[in-house]
């Protein structure tokens, strides 16, 4: 029997609850003293954790791991020992090697091109490039790794925010430890409220530790259950138990176990029998042993085959095609380079001195038509997206989902928790005609459940409502004493509890109103009136329950009747209407009644039209109907995991790239096969590992920011593949038709720091001010690519101007002294590192980062023009005398150990400044054109009747087994059954 001690700290937590979500920013400031100190980011060699124990034998746990004293539980020195076998008990992708993710930055097409040039420049003995070469292999690997690993870190950390907590016991104490530190063996303390931290066997209830010694006799004599899986039948149970050992005794706890079965009623929990990693405890309090680590786990082992393949998917496709064509243009460009050397009999390699031979052509064409940057800018700025998201409370668990959800055009959203603020609320209860309503709200909360630790949402809201009403706290405020307390159960619909005070016993019930109206002898009239209350409350979309009581033997009372609402979040009905803005419809896919779905969608304006699913699935329709109406639906109620699946499949069907949120184990499915899966805040462990993005905040509005954000890296990446590509057509360009008309090119060793400079400033792009467009975006690689060869073009024609004016008496751009070489190098640097503010846009400013790097290399640049460095001069003499040009001229004001004046600098600053601004008038209206502005856009709401109705008719047959007259057996297609229906 409870003592009296139950009330009064229900009283205290009527007082001082204050909502957890209000605390969470100073929480997360608190350092969890329990951590182990972190490795150092240069100690790429350590694991971090135990899973060098290796995995050899790790899902195999020896049964005397298992007989552990429920009293002393493990020891320190055990834990430990299985931990390095088991390693930690989560799920967890397997840990990368960071030396071998390291080497990895030097693989693949466009990098392979430049290790021959590394090859290349060795065997030519040209040692500058050789050296510059490998400096730039290096850096883009290193600054890829670094951004990358800083990125995982963030969302490490912020993933051990949201550890599941567990309580075990050890060394003879109860211990409360994070989830990811149980060892298979473990002592677990399991409670109603409590998520199951491991699967793990039931040993005996909480207040019957003697039942520990019947345990161990069962365990002996291998009577207790072995682990089944839990959506197996029991009838197959009792067909392997003939005797009676399936269940031993009464039940233990009951479990949630819908997130793994579906099913919807609580599973009762026997001595022996397994309990499941992440499913929930709905009543009772035992000891269970834990038999096994999260990773080999029901859930884990599904988790792990939902994972699948490491597919990087679209974007590596896309960075793919981009590399090929590059690499096919370049050495389409050797190739002509090649001709024109055999038309002007030049040698292969020689001589060893000049840049004017064969393989010196095709060194300089390989630096510069292969945008070795490419991987690693695209790359960084997709990490350090990452990074800003994580700060955001979204983890990105594949870097790849951003370019995913940045194009998203239909959002398919839970209603609980991410439209609505999943808080419940009380509205203005119905009082039965003579009752108080005091009384009523006192009689709820006796009919509540009074672990504080671990409420009911209903029990919570009801409990805490209390202060509103006073006088009703004052009731409870009595010498009430608890004698039987039943949970909710699913036959009855309702919870009761058996109270006394001062001698009168009490029976107190809450529960659905049919139930509560059935318990109760009133009059015809009030059942009417009672009944028309409850039809109103559902219409207007509330959540009715209704309130007795009996005293002693006296007939029932019918009370009232309580309304409550789940209200939508502040900023939802804004939100919505942002992420229409943006082109992103939002569906609503709730499991509540259709009523309580309509009124929540006329809430948030987010349209009526709102189906139950059965009219999805068992509606009668079929092919492109069906398709009509999940396109058309703002919303479907009633919803099951398979049916989030079934929406998902149909909107990719029609063209839609689709995001779905989920929570559940069988969410993932649905998580899967969206083109973004999102796991909301509060998913369990294998919905958040099957996710493409994990959020930790709550709210809509977290999703629609994500989508924003991912569309300015979008742009980021975007920007930088134009100028890049634009980069490379430039210079071929120039250099080719250098090379055939001229005979001559830019020094090798100033190619290579043209590249440098171009790979320095542009991976600050990640950091740029990117602005997000209103649409869902994509790569249209037929615009980018038409808009890159003009500008390429308009790059090439600029260069080659400032070379034509130094064929003029006046030396053209020269003003006082310069070199051909050295001047063009100005131009062309100059030129190709402003064209990232070009191809940026103009909706943002640059950011600081953009600027300062640009700027920096601008200045190196510069001083390499001035000074004339990597130019190997004829002699050292300071003279402008004119001597001989190709074209049977002279040059003029030349100097031949490469130096130049001033003044030629700033004209040629100058010069550079106007290129950029006649090539963002040619961006500016090229965006113009009605004709480029969806050149290879897809189209989103594709319909193919034919096909739509010839599967829709395909899904109704099925394969038939029959024999025929002479017994033999074959297969015949045939029309499905309702019954098979109903089960798909």
């Amino acid at each position: 029997m409870a003592s009296s001690d139950e009330y009064t700290a229900l009283q205290k937590y009527i007082s001082t609850y204050r909502d957890p979500r209000a605390a969470d920013a100073a929480e997360n400031q608190v350092k969890d003293t329990d951590e182990k100190k972190p490795k150092a980011a240069w100690q790429f060699w350590k694991s971090g954790n135990a899973d060098q124990a290796g995995d050899k034998d790790a899902g195999v746990v020896p049964e005397e791991w298992l007989e552990a004293d429920i009293k002393q539980g493990l020891t320190t020195a055990q834990v430990e020992e299985r931990r390095r076998r088991c390693g930690f008990n989560e799920i967890s992708t397997e840990k990368e090697n960071l030396f071998i993710k390291f080497l990895m930055f030097f693989t693949g097409p466009i990098l392979y091109v430049m290790e021959v040039a590394v090859l290349l420049a060795a065997g030519l003995r040209d040692w500058i490039d050789f050296g510059v070469i490998i400096a730039i292999l290096l850096l883009n690997a290193a600054v890829g790794w670094y951004q990358e690993k800083q990125a995982a870190d963030v969302v490490a950390s912020l993933k051990g925010d949201i550890a599941m907590k567990a309580i075990v016991i050890r060394q003879g104490q109860e211990q409360d430890i994070k989830a990811r530190e149980l060892v298979p063996g473990d002592i677990v303390i399991i409670e109603e409220g409590q998520t199951v931290p491991a699967d793990a066997r039931l040993i005996c209830d909480y207040d019957t530790p003697e039942e520990f010694e019947r345990y161990k006799e069962l365990r002996e004599q291998h009577a207790l259950n072995p682990e089944e899986d839990p959506a197996g039948s029991e009838e197959k149970e009792g067909e392997d138990f003939e005797e009676g050992v399936a269940h031993q005794g009464h039940s233990i706890i009951a479990t949630d176990q819908s997130a793994i079965t579906g099913e919807s009623l609580a599973v009762d929990k026997f001595m022996g029998d397994t309990v499941y990693y992440t499913t929930g405890c709905k009543r009772g309090k035992a000891y269970a042993v834990a038999t096994t680590s999260a990773k080999f786990s029901f859930v884990g082992r599904t988790a792990t085959l939902v994972q699948g393949a490491k597919d990087q998917g679209h974007f590596k496709a896309i960075m793919n095609s981009i590399g090929t064509a590059l690499l096919v243009l370049v050495m389409f460009w050797i190739l002509l380079a090649w001709i024109g050397g055999f038309f002007r009999h030049l040698k292969i390699a020689t001589p060893e001195a000049s840049d004017v031979n064969l393989l010196h052509y095709t060194l300089i064409l390989f630096i510069i038509g292969v945008p070795v940057g490419l991987p690693v800018v695209t790359t960084t700025t997709l990490a350090v997206g990452a990074a800003y998201l994580a700060k955001q409370k979204a983890i990105v668990q594949k870097l790849t989902a951003i370019e995913s959800l940045a194009g998203v055009d239909v959002l398919c959203s839970d209603k609980t928790g991410t439209l609505t603020a999943n808080q419940l609320s009380i509205r203005e209860p119905y009082v039965s005609e003579g009752e108080d309503v005091n009384w009523m709200m006192a009689c709820a909360a006796l009919a509540s459940s009074h672990n504080i630790k671990s409420l009911d949402p209903i029990d919570k809201v009801t409990i805490l409502t209390l202060k509103r009403y006073p006088k009703a706290r004052d009731i409870l405020k009595d010498d009430w004493k608890t004698e039987k307390y039943t949970p909710f159960d699913p036959v009855s619909k309702r919870i009761t509890t058996v109270v006394t005070l001062r001698g009168d016993r009490f029976t107190c019930a809450k529960g659905a109103p049919k139930a509560i109206l059935n318990l109760s002898e009133c009059t015809k009239e009030q059942a009417d009136f009672f009944k028309e209350k409850a039809t109103e409350f559902a219409r207007r979309g509330f959540r009715s329950l209704g309130v007795a009581y009996q005293k002693n033997n006296e007939p029932w009372v019918l009370l009232g009747m309580l309304s409550m609402f789940d209200p939508p979040r502040e900023d939802t009905a804004q939100t919505i209407v942002e992420a229409q803005q943006l082109g992103v419809p939002v569906k609503m896919l709730t499991g509540d009644a259709i009523a309580i779905a309509k009124e929540t969608c006329k809430m948030l304006a987010l349209g009526t039209k709102v189906y139950n699913s059965q009219k999805l699935i068992h509606g009668g329709l079929s092919g492109t109907t069906q398709h009509d109406l999940v396109e058309r639906a703002d919303g479907f109620a009633e919803v099951f995991p398979e049916h989030k699946y079934q929406v998902v499949e149909m909107l990719q069907q029609r063209g839609h790239l689709t995001a779905m949120t989920g929570d559940g184990v069988n969410d993932a499915p649905s998580l899967k096969k969206a083109d973004c899966g999102i796991a909301v805040e509060g998913a369990s462990e294998a919905a958040q590992a099957a996710a493409d993005i994990v959020f930790l905040a709550p709210g809509l509005s977290t999703i629609v920011f994500a989508i924003k954000t991912a569309r300015q890296i979008f742009q980021r990446m975007k920007a930088y593949i134009q100028y890049r590509i634009a980069l490379c057509l430039h210079l071929e360009i120039y250099l080719v038709t250098s090379m055939i008309i001229l005979n001559e090119t830019i020094s090798a060793d100033l190619i290579v720091f043209i590249a440098l400079f171009a790979d320095l400033a542009t991976v600050a792009i990640a950091y740029d001010n990117a602005h997000s467009e209103q649409r869902p975006v994509e790569w249209q690689l037929p615009k980018i690519w038409v808009i890159s060869v003009i500008l390429g073009i308009e790059l090439a024609i600029a260069t080659w101007v400032v070379r034509g004016t130094m064929f003029l008496p006046n030396g053209g751009i020269i003003q006082n002294f310069g070199n051909i070489q050295e001047v063009i190098f100005l131009e062309v640097a100059l030129t190709e590192n402003w064209l990232i503010f070009v191809t940026r846009g103009a909706n943002t400013l640059p950011s600081w980062q953009l600027i300062s790097a640009i700027f920096i290399v601008d200045v190196l640049a510069t001083i390499f023009c001035i000074f004339g460095w990597l130019w190997h001069g004829i002699d050292g003499g300071l003279h402008t005398k004119p001597y001989p040009n190709p074209l049977g001229g002279y040059y003029w004001k030349q100097t031949p150990h490469g130096w130049t004046d001033v003044v030629t600098v700033v004209v040629v600053w100058a010069y550079s400044i106007g290129v950029i601004i006649i090539l963002a008038i040619t961006y500016f209206c090229l965006n113009l054109v009605p004709g480029l502005a969806d050149l290879g856009r897809k189209n989103r709401s594709l319909h193919d009747t034919q096909m739509e109705n010839i599967i829709g008719h395909l899904s109704k047959l099925a394969l038939k087994h029959e024999k025929d007259e002479h017994g033999e057996s074959r297969f015949v297609l045939a029309t499905k059954s309702t019954d098979e229906d109903d089960e798909d």
